[in-house]
């Protein structure tokens, strides 16, 4: 193979065994090298077009392409000093600016023989080869896309009018193309593409469009009667064909958010060995102590920007799952990137596995989780802590890290631990306890006065409990101007054993005791309500049917408009139905949920149920953070976010008594959320992509992942083909 013979049949690739994305490579003779030592296995190099048309010998391939890259790259007129890395050279300066335009006659002489200076293909080079308007390799490739990440091969930068080339380690053709969900677009695939990817006979020979493929998902999902059954669906449509998936969720999200997230996921992870079709995520157990970093860089994507984990040990209300609660990270991601526009490809759900409680699972053959006993103490500490630091070691400073359904022992300290020194939230804390205050926030209108003006009681005292009493005594501590310890005495706690009070002090867990005042003993909720009269009346026990009759009957009996919400999932466990609270006060009550309820009439009118669910705060939590490049979560951007989620509510939605929106408008709810906490951390110093934008809210909404169907090319460079796929 000769200089020429490259130049005919150049494009991209990647090593076969780092995935390192080459400069050039030849696609006739399959020489594929990239910038680490491995590319010394190839003894000749084959290198494309008029950059170094002649075949090449390589003694030393890494000091080579450092010395190549780094000419072109003041060739380009960039400065490669400071660039630590061969990848991070090339993260500076993609393939698309390497090869671009500006780089005219000037570049002839660059390691060119003779006889190939005069190449007519090299004039025009990428802005000839698409005969159709602006092509995306013109785009520079800033740190503009969601959340900053470098877009080197154009697929976000671009509009969606742009076509982009599909990579995997080359580019995707045939069965290959078909089989990563990624590029999938199944008989949506046009007639032109159908050629240029080796596809013809692959598919039946029909086009369909995008439209009709969401029309009979939809189909096919509704004729399930089980909701498991629609579950499973969807996720083997994710598994097949990414942008479908999210096309089908973003469209009918009010229909298909209840079988995604709570409450079918529950059903999901008490079953989840038993579904268990393909792996999703990553997994690291106590097996792995002392290699995590090393499963981290085994996860295919580089570029990870959300990370929601967990350890299985309070999945919803429904106990230690072990390795079954991995469906509640997946189910999180697919909402941050359907609700809230974080590209899926930035995205990684894991479930830590230190074993189970559950004796059911232990016994279950079909339980894919380490067959033990839970560990805690030291052992379980290190393990989490040194995943902590491989996530930064792998992704940097401005991962953020999702805790996610921990038990209160570990919740409330991994959150103190980590806090101050990773972007990190638990959303059982922090996040149900923004969408609650947005919940009561939106209720004043209604009651009239302010926070300072209710008391508070909550029956529950664990994560989301304290957590939502905490952010309202942020917040009322903030509006009347007093500390926060003074704010807390208007919000009192009844846990497992009665009211928290003064004289339980020594026994009580640390996050209780806060809110331990000097009253007189009550042992039950009912008491409770009796001796302290709250306006407010929150449930987050988990624990279905504890607002009782005479509990509502109680509340309503001195108080116009009481405020009730009950928060616990799934729907079986929550603390009373809408129909029950409207019924049981005689239609006075302000009713919100955190499962979902239909419509209920009484006497005549009907009253919408708002759902006070975390979908409306975390997906727009990680756009900010995203998008601002925060290093860190200060409880300040929670209260921005509940302040930015009550500002939706209008005079219609006060009018049914309704006070949250509705989902179908959810991803413009997250774009201002998003906008509102990339200003708190621009606000507080936190953010790190500078300057910061003049208009967010703009920017967060074209910044959001968009599922529609993209154009694909056959390569980057003129005159080069997609490879035939391998036999």
């Amino acid at each position: 193979m000769d200089g020429r013979g490259c130049v005919d049949h150049t494009i991209f690739g990647a090593c076969d065994r780092c995935d390192m994305l080459c400069i050039l490579s030849c696609g006739a003779c399959g020489v594929v090298p990239c910038l680490r030592s491995c590319s010394r296995r190839f003894g000749v190099v084959h290198l494309a077009g008029c950059l170094w048309p002649e075949t090449v010998h390589m003694p030393s391939p890494r000091n080579f392409f450092w010395s190549h890259a780094t000419h072109l790259l003041r060739r380009c007129g960039r400065q490669p000093d400071g660039v630590s890395s061969q990848r991070s050279l090339y993260s500076a300066a993609p393939i698309a600016d390497l090869i671009a335009p500006p780089l005219g006659a000037n570049f002839w002489g660059i390691g060119c023989s003779r006889r190939h200076r005069n190449l007519p293909a090299m004039e025009n080079q990428v802005k000839g080869m698409m005969s159709g308007g602006l092509d995306v390799s013109d785009l520079k490739n800033a740190n503009t896309v969601g959340g900053g990440v470098g877009d080197t091969f154009g697929e976000d930068a671009a509009t969606e009018e742009q076509p982009f080339t599909p990579w995997a380690r080359i580019v995707a053709s045939g069965l290959e193309l078909l089989r990563d969900p990624r590029y999938n677009k199944g008989l949506a695939f046009t007639e032109v593409e159908r050629d240029r990817h080796y596809l013809r006979g692959l598919l039946p020979p029909t086009v369909i469009s995008q439209e009709l493929q969401v029309e009979r998902i939809l189909e096919n999902v509704r004729s399930y009667q089980n909701p498991l059954e629609k579950y499973i669906a969807l996720m083997d449509l994710q598994e097949r064909n990414e942008r479908l998936f999210y096309k089908v969720l973003i469209d009918h999200v009010e229909e298909l958010l209840p079988i995604v997230y709570t409450p079918v996921v529950g059903e999901a992870c008490q079953k989840y060995g038993n579904i268990f079709r393909r792996p999703h995520g990553l997994y690291i157990s106590l097996k792995d102590r002392g290699h995590v970093l090393e499963l981290l860089k085994n996860w295919p994507e580089k570029n990870v920007e959300v990370i929601v984990v967990t350890d299985g040990e309070r999945i919803l209300g429904l106990g230690d799952l072990g390795l079954n609660g991995m469906g509640i990270p997946i189910g999180k991601l697919a909402l941050y990137t359907a609700l809230g526009g974080v590209r899926p490809s930035s995205t990684l759900p894991i479930a830590i596995d230190v074993g189970t409680n559950n004796e059911a699972l232990l016994k279950n053959p079909f339980y894919i989780g380490l067959r033990q006993r839970r560990t805690t103490g030291q052992e379980y500490d290190e393990l989490l802590h040194e995943f902590m630091i491989a996530c930064k070691q792998a992704y940097g400073e401005k991962v953020l890290i999702q805790f996610e359904d921990f038990a209160n022992h570990n919740a409330f300290r991994l959150l103190q631990k980590y806090a101050t020194t990773h972007l990190v939230f638990n959303d059982d804390i922090q996040g149900t306890a923004a969408v609650a205050l947005a919940g009561l926030v939106a209720a004043l209108p209604i009651t009239g006065g302010t926070l300072a003006d209710h008391k508070f009681l909550f029956l529950g005292a664990g994560e989301a409990g304290t957590g939502i009493a905490e952010i309202i005594a942020l917040e009322v501590s903030k509006q009347g101007k007093i500390t926060v310890e003074e704010a807390r005495k208007a919000i009192h706690l009844v846990d497992s054993k009665g009211l928290v009070t003064k004289s339980r002090y020594e026994s009580l867990q640390e996050h209780k005791r806060p809110y331990a005042h000097e009253h007189p003993p009550a042992h039950d909720l009912l008491s409770a309500v009796k001796v302290l009269k709250p306006t407010v009346l929150i449930g987050t026990s988990g624990k279905g049917g504890t607002f009782t009759k005479e509990v509502l009957e109680e509340v309503s009996s001195y108080q116009d408009k009481p405020i009730i919400m009950a928060l616990s999932n799934p729907t079986s466990q929550s603390e009373c139905t809408a129909e029950e609270a409207y019924k049981y006060t005689k239609g006075k009550c302000i009713f919100a949920s955190g499962s979902p309820f239909s419509p209920v009439t009484y006497e005549g009118k009907t009253y919408v149920i708002g759902q006070s669910n975390n979908c409306y705060i975390f997906p727009g939590m990680g756009l900010g953070c995203t998008i601002s490049g925060a290093i860190r979560v200060h409880d300040d951007m929670f209260l921005a976010a509940a302040e930015a989620l009550a500002k939706q509510i209008n005079e219609e939605h006060l009018a049914k008594n309704q006070l949250y929106p509705a989902f179908n408008e959810i991803r413009e709810i997250s774009a201002h959320i998003g906008a509102a906490v990339a200003a708190k951390a621009y606000e507080l110093g936190l953010a790190t992509k500078l300057p910061q934008p003049k208009d967010l809210f703009a920017y967060a909404k074209s910044c959001m992942y968009s599922p529609n169907y993209r154009q694909y090319r056959k390569s980057l460079l003129p005159g080069a083909t997609v490879p035939r796929p391998r036999l």
